[in-house]
């Protein structure tokens, strides 16, 4: 299975992590519309704790049934955005967990 990354050709897992490794980013957002995020998100996750960068947060959105939160949050995605979620709310939650991962990180060093 391979995801669709800002518009750009599909990309696996492991290829998604590490762009996002090179950039350096803060949050990495998956979108599933055809149930891929059981498999896909989850890859996605390992596959930045395989590149030492566990930081790197992993938002989800789309259409994911509500029965696979619980799974997804277990697999380490930090906040799940379904069908209606209103846009200004979605963004001041990214914030505020980029926030909190922030924090977390310099407490660590």
């Amino acid at each position: 299975m391979r995801m669709k990354v800002g518009g750009t050709s599909k990309r696996t897992a492991a290829e998604v992590a590490q762009q996002a490794v090179d950039a350096d980013v803060h949050v990495v957002g998956a979108s599933s519309l055809a149930a891929g995020h059981r498999t896909l998100v989850p890859e996605l996750v390992q596959a930045l704790a395989d590149l030492g960068r566990p930081d790197i947060l992993v938002i989800a959105g789309g259409v994911i049934p509500p029965q696979d939160y619980e799974f997804l949050k277990e697999s380490g995605v930090a906040s799940i955005f379904g069908p209606g979620t209103r846009i200004p709310v979605a963004a001041l939650d990214v914030l505020d967990l980029i926030t909190v991962s922030l924090r977390e990180r310099e407490a660590a060093n």
